[in-house]
């Protein structure tokens, strides 16, 4: 298997960035969909059924599959031989940084359930302060990937 694994390195390298884009822009731009839809639609409008069905599609059709994807993608570098050193600080920081991200997604599923219910109870203030969290895991992953102290 770990033949497999650095023969496929730059195959999974490349996809396992594709599937972070595709999830960061979900985690960026589904909190602020939240906004909207505290500011801006009432429970049972018009406008609250249309911001349930972006935020579905947003979080079924680009997010979960960009997380999995991104779940895969990353273990199996974990897995590569070379690639990853646990003796050095960079790799204990991703980690904790991914599982901090996947909570947020987690997080981000749990609010849309609330709304999905009309018992959201947070305002659009809680949204726009959340939606800088996942900006602090980013940086730390980015710089711990490409420094690698």
């Amino acid at each position: 298997m770990s033949d497999f694994l650095a023969d496929w390195y730059l195959w999974t390298k490349a996809l396992h960035v594709m599937s972070v884009i595709t999830w960061m822009a979900g985690i960026f731009y589904l909190p602020r969909l939240y906004v909207y839809h505290v500011e801006q639609a009432g429970t049972g409008t018009a406008a609250d059924a249309m911001l349930q069905v972006m935020e579905r599609k947003l979080l079924r059709g680009i997010m979960n599959p960009s997380l999995v994807a991104t779940w895969v993608f990353g273990l199996a570098l974990v897995f590569t031989p070379g690639v990853v050193d646990w003796g050095l600080v960079w790799p204990w920081v991703k980690t904790v940084s991914v599982l901090a991200m996947t909570w947020f997604h987690m997080w981000l599923s749990a609010r849309r359930k609330e709304f999905v219910d009309g018992t959201n109870t947070h305002p659009g203030r809680t949204y726009r302060m959340m939606n800088e969290v996942p900006t602090l895991f980013m940086v730390a992953i980015v710089l711990s990937v490409i420094l690698k102290y």
